[in-house]
């Protein structure tokens, strides 16, 4: 039986950048520079819209606790 990734079994609707920014409590233009910069969550872009799979933001949301804390 094939792997199936956790990203592929979360079935929640994609985040936009607003909703991510709203989410992290940070300013929009944040999110479009961790983006360009590449840093922050993994963005998928779809069209030409962002949008963020929530299991990849609480994977780097887990990322930053820990980088914190060494």
């Amino acid at each position: 039986m094939p792997k199936t990734s956790r990203a592929a079994l979360d079935r929640r609707p994609l985040a936009s950048a607003e909703e991510l920014a709203a989410y992290l409590g940070v300013p929009l233009q944040t999110v479009y520079a961790w983006r360009h910069r590449r840093q922050g969550p993994v963005a998928i872009k779809v069209g030409r819209h962002l949008r963020y799979r929530w299991v990849e933001v609480e994977a780097w949301l887990d990322g930053q606790s820990a980088d914190q804390a060494a």
